[in-house]
């Protein structure tokens, strides 16, 4: 492997402005370091799902698959509280939670595997992760609201009990809002 080539991803990552939020790496503005976890705010999902994020009255929220924070720390600072973020990867959760400090905003963040962990009650929940683990992780959630990305424009997620309210598309990808319909 030629030198460096553990930080060399670090060229192709931006930040962007999305709505009232500016989110980026460190290199740029401390916002957010993904660290080895997932997530610089300049992925289409996580721009679609940030600009849904800012039309949900602030209230409490679970962040699914948080990776390096960015859908937390937006969320705290748009003022949603609490905010709990949980990731199957003890990385993501400690990247979460170095990004919160470097951002001097409070949350909790821990290892969880949302598909068999129980889940807290939530007014909202946010999730970026692949199109068949947001349709399995719907019909477990405990909220009346919930922000999902992370699959393409073609795509349609479906659950029981849920009804799509809104959507966003950029790029071939898509960010949809869902509301209980029961």
């Amino acid at each position: 492997m030629p030198e460096g080539w553990e930080d060399a991803w670090r060229t192709f990552h931006h930040g962007a402005r999305v709505g009232r939020l500016w989110v980026g790496p460190p290199w740029e503005t401390v916002v957010v370091d993904p660290g080895r976890a997932f997530g610089t705010g300049a992925h289409p999902t996580t721009r679609l799902t940030l600009e849904l994020l800012q039309e949900v009255e602030p209230g409490s929220l679970l962040d699914v698959g948080c990776g390096s924070g960015v859908l937390s720390i937006a969320a705290v600072k748009l003022g949603f509280a609490p905010v709990l973020a949980v990731d199957v990867d003890a990385t993501a959760v400690e990247a979460t939670l170095e990004n919160a400090a470097r951002n001097g905003v409070e949350l909790e963040s821990r290892v969880a595997d949302a598909l068999a962990d129980e889940l807290p009650a939530t007014e909202l929940v946010v999730a970026n992760i692949a199109l068949d683990v947001v349709e399995a992780l719907l019909p477990r959630l405990h909220a009346s609201c919930a922000i999902t990305s992370g699959y393409l424009d073609r795509d349609e997620p479906r659950a029981a009990g849920w009804g799509r309210v809104g959507r966003r598309t950029e790029g071939g990808w898509a960010a949809d809002m869902f509301r209980r319909s029961s």
